[in-house]
C-alpha cells in the first residue's frame, strides 16, 4: 500500500478511483480506519493509499484521515478535496463537510448516529446512518467506532468486501483479544447493515 504524500502533477484521470474522507475526533481511531480500508482494498486486489491530515491529534479534537482505492495504480499524492465517500464518526462534525460539493460529486455520507437519515440536514446527499457507538460501548466499553464504521462502509458501498475487512483486521490488531473484539464489532455491524434497504 502506498501511504506517502508527494507531487500531484502530470496525473491522468482514473474513473476507477474512489476517494474517502473520514471525520472523527482524537481517540476514535479515524487514522486506523483509513488504514483498515486500505488493507482491505489491497486484499481485494486493488491499489490503495491511507494517510492522516497533518496536525497534532488531541483526544476529542476533530481529526481527518484520507483513503484512496482503485483498480489502477494511484499516482495522486495530494490531500482529498473531492471525496466520493465521507465517513463521519461523530455526527456533530457533519457541519464540517462541504455538502454542496459532495452532492455535486454524487457522493455518499455514512454517519455514526442513532438518528435516521431523514432526521439530518444533508443537502440531498445520499446518506446512511448506523449507531456504531452503541456497538462500540457494548463491546469495547468505549466510543471507539473505527472498525464498526469501516464495516458500515463496506456494507453500504460494496467498495471493499467483508472478507477483506476481516482479513485486514489482523494487520491492524496484533493483540488476540483486541482482534477478537474488533471482529465481533464488524460482524455485528454487517448484521445490522444487511437489513437496511436501498444499499448500493
Amino acid at each position: 500500500m502506498d501511504v506517502k504524500m508527494g507531487d500531484s502533477s502530470n496525473l491522468q484521470f482514473d474513473s476507477q478511483l474512489k476517494e474517502i474522507v473520514i471525520y472523527g475526533r482524537g481517540g476514535q481511531g479515524a487514522v486506523t480506519a483509513a488504514q483498515l480500508i486500505a488493507y482491505a482494498a489491497f486484499y481485494d486486489g486493488k491499489q490503495s493509499q491511507a494517510f492522516p491530515n497533518f496536525g497534532v491529534e488531541r483526544r476529542g479534537a476533530p481529526v481527518q484521515a484520507f483513503c484512496r482505492i482503485s483498480d489502477n495504480p494511484i499516482n495522486l499524492r495530494s490531500q482529498v478535496y473531492n471525496p466520493h465517500y465521507v465517513i463521519i464518526f461523530d455526527s456533530t462534525l457533519l457541519k464540517s463537510v462541504d455538502l454542496e460539493k459532495l452532492y455535486e460529486n454524487k457522493g455518499m455520507l455514512i454517519i455514526n448516529t442513532n438518528k435516521k437519515p431523514s432526521d439530518l440536514e444533508t443537502n440531498g446527499v445520499k446518506t446512511f446512518t448506523i449507531d456504531a457507538s452503541s456497538i462500540a460501548l457494548e463491546i469495547f466499553k468505549s466510543n471507539i467506532v473505527n472498525t464498526a464504521m469501516v464495516a458500515a462502509f463496506s456494507a453500504f458501498t460494496l467498495e471493499i468486501s467483508k472478507e477483506a475487512v476481516i482479513k485486514g483486521l489482523a494487520d491492524v490488531f496484533t493483540d488476540k483479544n483486541l482482534l477478537a473484539k474488533n471482529t465481533k464489532a464488524v460482524e455485528r455491524i454487517f448484521e445490522i447493515c444487511n437489513n437496511v434497504k436501498d444499499r448500493k
